[in-house]
């Protein structure tokens, strides 16, 4: 009779979890790079054993070095920023733009409350109206928004001019990239329109949409349309490049298969264009988001329409004593917003298709 060693039974059962902890590792790593928190990576596989040194190595490159960065540049900014007056007094450093980001955090609290306060007697007069038999009324808050409010707009109009371009932009570049007269044709107007600014296009826009709509009171007001339309027009190219390309460069032979199964030309598109040029495609919608936002700010602030763009405007009028660093909070939230977007846009291009872009 074959015994087994215990101690040999008991080292492969640790193999087989170090085995097994590993892989779920490789598997969390995809949604660690989708997420920004690649350094979570060598965290955890130093942490379960793997080569501890050049786990380290992967840290101080990932984690440490980055940290150090920021350090470096929060105390760069610290020690310069009181030696330049402007005539709002010296610029603010990180301690002055924190107050202000904390004191946004508390105003927007203290809006919230009122909005709800000013529901609630809204609603005390329509049970009064109801209960003596009259119409109830229907009153519209009037209040300033709050910093979320503004940040919140912006993200809805932005995601509006960007699914506009989308739906622009997709159509037009498969048919570039299907027919070389298409493409012949669109060239010459990407090349022209694609490099033109948001504050050319604006006056254009508010002059056709007032036109269109002469009066308020439509689904979305003037302000945000404006806004969007000038971010669609300024952000549907790299979409519409990059959707072109991809389509072009599908493998001449799943060309040639398509013929042979003479599949007509909506199968063809669904079937074989799509998938194919999926990675360039995705590719083109981060471009184009990150676009989109950039531009954003510039047409709110001409267009008016409630977001961030038109807070940094006011802030700039306003001329107080915290209105720079109110400017600098903004700064900040569009910087974060505008990597969390690109980071939603990598997930979805991590689910749909193979491309390894970050």
């Amino acid at each position: 009779m074959t015994t087994v060693d215990p101690d040999f039974a008991n080292a492969e059962a640790r193999e087989a979890r170090r085995a097994r902890v590993f892989t779920r590792i490789n598997a969390a790593d995809k949604w660690f790079q989708v997420l920004g928190l690649s350094w979570m990576t060598p965290v955890l596989k130093a942490v379960a054993g793997d080569n501890p040194q050049a786990q380290a190595k992967e840290i101080w490159r990932l984690l440490a070095v980055p940290l150090l960065a920021i350090c470096a540049f929060l105390l760069l900014w610290g020690s310069l920023a009181p030696k330049v007056e402007t005539s709002l007094g010296a610029v603010p450093g990180p301690a002055q733009v924190w107050t202000e980001a904390v004191n946004l955090h508390e105003d927007a609290h203290a809006k919230a409350e009122k909005r709800v306060a000013f529901q609630a007697k809204v609603d005390q007069l329509n049970e009064r109206l109801i209960a003596n038999g009259r119409e109830p009324k229907e009153r519209a808050y009037t209040g300033a928004p709050s910093y979320y409010e503004q940040i919140w707009t912006s993200i809805q109009t932005v995601f509006f001019g960007f699914l506009l371009a989308t739906v622009v932009a997709v159509p037009l570049g498969i048919l570039a990239g299907l027919s070389p007269t298409a493409n012949a044709g669109l060239n010459p107007l990407i090349q022209i329109f694609k490099p033109v600014s948001p504050l050319a296009w604006l006056p254009i826009v508010t002059m056709i949409v007032s036109a269109l709509a002469a009066t308020e009171g439509g689904l979305f007001a003037k302000s945000f349309i404006i806004s969007a339309v000038t971010v669609t027009l300024c952000s549907l190219w790299p979409t519409l490049i990059n959707t072109a390309l991809g389509v072009a460069s599908i493998d001449k032979d799943l060309v040639n298969v398509s013929k042979v199964l003479k599949m007509n030309t909506w199968t063809k598109i669904t079937k074989l264009v799509l998938p194919s040029a999926l990675p360039l495609i995705f590719t083109g919608l981060r471009l184009s988001l990150g676009v989109g936002w950039m531009v954003l700010i510039a047409a709110e602030m001409l267009a008016q329409n409630p977001g961030l763009g038109k807070f940094v405007w006011d802030e700039f009028q306003n001329g107080s004593s915290s209105s720079l660093a109110k400017i600098m909070v903004a700064v900040f939230t569009i910087g974060i917003i505008g990597f969390l977007l690109d980071r939603v846009m990598y997930a979805l291009q991590s689910l749909f298709t193979f491309s390894n872009n970050r």
